[in-house]
């Protein structure tokens, strides 16, 4: 008799348990606020990435060697044909300078030509392939 008397107290505590979690449970509304920094960051990082695209385009590597002659080479060429973008690759254990972005090999042997006159070990590639 005992056992009996207990369950509808069980019972009711259950339910009210259960009412009383949903009722304190958390809403699902989330507002997130970027800083435009953030937004001109990101359109920036796009920018560079079309840019830096070397699986389909031909490169011009002017350079390979260690990381601070990479640079100074970077910066050198940079200097001496402004108009033409210029990055540096890391490739186990060296670093290589890339230059131009060409999509077509006709277009990137013209460039390589006047790119010799003041790098003589200039050569094409196509990075990826």
């Amino acid at each position: 008799m005992r056992n009996l008397a207990h369950k509808p107290i069980l019972l009711i505590s259950f339910i009210f348990l259960l009412l009383c979690t949903k009722s304190f449970s958390q809403d699902l509304k989330t507002s997130v606020e970027q800083d435009v920094k953030f937004q001109t960051l990101l359109k920036e990082k796009q920018k560079i990435n079309n840019n830096l695209s070397i699986i389909d385009n031909y490169k011009i590597q002017i350079f390979y060697g260690s990381g601070e002659e990479s640079k100074k080479k970077l910066s050198e060429f940079k200097r001496d044909f402004k108009d033409i973008e210029g990055t540096i690759i890391y490739s186990n254990p060296t670093y290589k300078v890339f230059v131009g972005n060409y999509k077509s090999r006709l277009h990137a042997e013209k460039f390589l030509i006047e790119i010799k006159k003041k790098y003589p070990s200039a050569l094409l590639i196509k990075p990826g392939k």
